[in-house]
C-alpha cells in the first residue's frame, strides 16, 4: 500500500472535486458495508457516497485489514471508516462524527422456541451462538462460569444454521440489522424471531482524523438534512 497522505479539506478548491479515501474493509461488514463484484454498497456507504458529493467530495473506496485501519487513518493514508467509539482502542486519539445508525447487539431465537430474553438469568443452562472473537460485556461474566454456554462460529451465516439444525444450540447472538440482512439473503427470515431486549446498543459513526473537525461539522450538518428529509430512511430501507 503506497497511498500519499494528505490534507482533508472543506474549503473550496477550485471545480475539482477532492477524493476522500475510504475504508470498506476486503471483507465488508454486510448490511453496512457490502463487498462484491458489482463495486461496494450498503447503508454506511450509501450515506458516505450521498453526503460527501454535497461536500465537494469524490469517494474512492479503499480495502484495508482491520489491524491495518487505525494506524493507517493516523497517518492520512485513509480519511474515513465506519466505527463504533466502543469497538475502538484509544478513541480520544480520533475524531468521529454523529451516529449513522445504532448497532444493536438481540439474540435471534428459532420461531418455534418458547425463549425470551429480559435478563441473563433467562438463558440460564442454555448454549447460545457467538461470533469467534466477539466480546459481550455483559453476558462474560456469565459465559465464564459457565450459567450460560457459549459456542463460537466463525461465519456469519452458520451463526443461524447451527441454532436451526442443531437441537443443543437455543439461540443465536448478533446486531439485530446485520442478522435481519443474513436471514433476508439466505431466505430465513420467517425461522426466527428477535429479542425484544437488546444486550448493547452503540452508535455506528465515521471515524476520521482528530484534524478533521471541519469535515465532521458539515457532515454532521448533512446528516441531520438527510434524516429529516426522509433520504436517510430510504437508505436503511433497502437493507432491511
Amino acid at each position: 500500500m503506497s497511498l500519499p497522505a494528505r490534507e482533508l479539506s472543506v474549503e473550496p478548491s477550485g471545480d475539482e472535486p477532492q477524493t476522500l479515501r475510504f475504508n470498506i474493509s476486503p471483507n465488508g461488514y454486510p448490511p453496512y458495508l457490502i463487498v462484491s463484484d458489482q463495486g461496494p454498497s450498503g447503508i454506511m456507504w450509501d450515506v458516505m457516497n450521498l453526503i460527501a458529493p454535497r461536500l465537494g467530495f469524490n469517494v474512492e473506496p479503499v480495502k484495508i485489514p482491520r489491524k491495518r485501519v487505525d494506524p493507517m487513518l493516523a497517518d492520512g493514508y485513509i480519511d474515513a471508516t465506519p466505527r463504533t467509539i466502543e469497538w475502538t482502542e484509544n478513541p480520544g486519539d480520533y475524531l468521529f462524527t454523529d451516529p449513522v445508525v445504532s448497532v444493536e447487539e438481540v439474540f435471534f431465537f428459532p420461531k418455534a422456541s418458547e425463549l425470551s430474553y429480559e435478563h441473563p438469568t433467562d438463558l440460564y443452562g442454555k448454549i447460545i451462538v457467538a461470533h469467534l472473537g466477539y466480546v459481550y460485556p455483559v453476558l462474560e461474566p456469565y459465559f465464564s462460569d459457565r450459567r450460560i454456554r457459549r459456542f463460537d462460529v466463525s461465519r456469519d451465516r452458520d451463526l443461524f444454521t447451527f441454532v436451526l439444525h442443531g437441537d443443543q444450540f437455543h439461540a443465536a447472538l448478533a446486531d439485530r440489522l446485520a442478522g435481519q440482512w443474513i436471514l433476508k439473503n439466505e431466505g430465513l427470515s420467517d425461522q426466527f424471531r428477535t429479542s425484544s431486549e437488546s444486550i448493547s446498543q452503540f452508535g455506528f459513526r465515521f471515524m476520521l482524523r482528530k484534524d478533521r473537525s471541519k469535515f465532521a461539522d458539515a457532515f454532521n450538518k448533512e446528516l441531520v438534512k438527510i434524516r429529516e428529509n426522509g433520504e436517510l430512511d430510504g437508505i436503511l430501507s433497502k437493507y432491511r
